[in-house]
């Protein structure tokens, strides 16, 4: 799935949300472009409890496409 992420300044916050999605999914693919404020995931995890984690995280998100 794809994630818009906002908020991801540095790659301190592109490792800090790659670490979030996989506290729900310790198997999940992740690969993020802090630049373009995305993220595509690989996970078992369902798309709402990302958002969720990442919001309380500090890193507001939305599902771009499942």
């Amino acid at each position: 799935m794809r994630l818009r992420i906002d908020d991801m300044t540095c790659d301190g916050c592109a490792r800090a949300v790659t670490r979030t999605i996989q506290r729900l999914d310790p198997e999940a693919q992740v690969a993020v472009d802090r630049p373009g404020g995305t993220a595509d995931v690989t996970t078992k995890a369902e798309g709402e409890a990302l958002v969720s984690a990442l919001t309380k995280a500090g890193y507001p998100a939305e599902v771009l496409a499942a």
